[in-house]
């Protein structure tokens, strides 16, 4: 009967996390479509505790630590999910993301040493021993790169290229492949525990020199990759315990995190192998503006933006990182609102790798109730900019960058971009200077139709909105 109850439980679990997932493709029903995976995660974790049991009639012990878990985890994750800011959820995101790779790692090793421990010979069943190497190796790789991902992200690690650096790593992954079959087929021995701990560091140290190269403007890409790499490493172990929840729950995300990251690959006009080996974003060479002296640049005072805004009939706004540090959404959307009374068409222009994670602008923008029908993908608002007599740049650099197009020696060449030096007028909002994330100097910031308005985004825009209100 309790087994009976348990597969409902999992089954309704799987549902849940596939009709979430669904859910999650429009922002007016993302918000419900994560209750519902999380209903089902917990509906999944309760059945486990109080229904489950092994073949021997066995059932869960240790309640003390598996509920002292969930407790200190649920306090430390909610209090972590309230804190964070919008800008710091990337590092929130790989965070946690390597948390569940760790997982997934500890649980292989669990489960090898319950081999050892039974006395058996691990040769002897090799699809299960392979079972627990793959989701070791796969689960501290996640675990590993996400951490030296966070610490990118977060400012603390910067690009770090070794010599000889793709070899090294295509060597150690070698090192990982032989290893793994070696250990499964019993070459070195019925319980190889030493092997197996040496596998885990040698995938620790993959997962951190596989992504410390990678440069800044790929970590959109990275962190998807990675995501995926969990995924996997939770559907391994959803095959070992023969647990169809966590199986589910890994396809899905390993599935999603490969769709992604492809999708965003092509959005980059690059290949994933491209993105992994060529350090893109950690290249600071390519020609710049000015023939590397920086050109000229013209400003533009508060007032003449508010007019030229004022008195347009459509308006393009791209929103980019700086945005987001300044936590200028809510103010934003509060100049979008001022322009639409004045008759004013407004839309924003997204592009798929701008901010430092998958959709990041669009969760900013959700924040801020921001319409979802005037966000507009890179595909579809290109051809409008030829019609669009101002276009306001918030803290975005390299996906606008005309270098992508133009520059042969530029590392972003043959990258798609938003079209933004197609319209009448061109008004970018920086702090300073200073390149993007992916340390290219910007073209557009020198051509004549662009006009800088230097300023935290937040101070500009509330000044921007007073000075067109007293207009209007």
């Amino acid at each position: 009967m309790s087994l009976g109850l348990l597969a409902l439980s999992y089954l309704i679990g799987s549902l849940s996390f596939i009709i979430g997932l669904k859910m999650l493709s429009h922002p007016d029903t993302a918000r419900k479509g994560n209750l519902y995976a999380a209903a089902g995660m917990t509906l999944a974790i309760v059945a486990t505790i109080l229904l489950y049991s092994d073949k021997e009639g066995n059932s869960l012990h240790n309640y003390g630590w598996i509920f002292a878990g969930l407790i200190i985890g649920s306090i430390i994750g909610t209090l972590a999910a309230k804190k964070v800011q919008m800008t710091a959820m990337p590092q929130m995101v790989s965070l946690f993301n390597g948390m569940g790779g760790a997982c997934a790692a500890i649980i292989s090793l669990v489960e090898f040493n319950h081999l050892v421990h039974q006395g058996t010979d691990v040769a002897a069943d090799p699809v299960l021993t392979f079972t627990i190497l793959a989701g070791l190796v796969i689960g501290t790789v996640s675990f590993a790169g996400s951490m030296i991902a966070f610490g990118k992200l977060n400012g603390n690690l910067g690009d770090k290229t070794l010599p000889l650096q793709q070899i090294i790593n295509i060597g150690l992954l070698v090192v990982i492949v032989l290893m793994v079959v070696a250990i499964g087929l019993g070459f070195f021995g019925p319980a190889p525990v030493s092997m197996v701990y040496l596998l885990l560091l040698i995938s620790a140290l993959y997962g951190i020199l596989f992504v410390f190269p990678i440069g800044g403007a790929d970590m959109p890409v990275v962190i998807s990759l990675l995501n995926s790499f969990t995924g996997v490493a939770a559907a391994f172990g959803g095959f070992l315990y023969n647990n169809m929840v966590m199986l589910t729950g890994g396809i899905l995300v390993g599935s999603a995190g490969t769709v992604l990251t492809v999708l965003m690959c092509n959005a980059m006009n690059r290949s994933l192998l491209n993105v992994i080996v060529g350090s893109f974003g950690g290249n600071k060479s390519g020609s710049s503006a000015g023939g590397g002296q920086g050109g000229s640049y013209k400003e533009i005072s508060l007032s003449d933006a508010a007019v030229l805004m004022l008195y347009s009939k459509k308006v393009i706004i791209v929103p980019g990182y700086g945005l987001a540090v300044a936590q200028a959404q809510h103010i934003c959307h509060e100049l979008e609102k001022v322009l639409d009374a004045n008759g004013v068409e407004v839309k924003y222009a997204i592009h798929p790798v701008a901010g430092r994670m998958p959709g990041h602008m669009n969760v900013l923008l959700a924040e801020a109730d921001v319409s979802y029908d005037k966000l507009m993908d890179m595909d579809e608002i290109n051809p409008e900019f030829a019609h669009t007599d101002v276009v306001l740049v918030l803290g975005a650099n390299d996906v606008v960058n005309p270098a992508a197009k133009s520059d042969p020696a530029s590392p972003i060449y043959g990258m798609p971009i938003l079209d933004v030096e197609d319209a009448a007028h061109v008004i970018v909002n920086k702090r300073s200077m200073k390149p993007g994330y992916a340390g290219i100097e910007n073209e557009l910031f020198f051509r004549p139709k662009t006009s800088m308005l230097f300023g935290d985004a937040k101070d500009a825009l509330t000044k921007l909105v007073s000075e067109i209100k007293s207009m209007g």
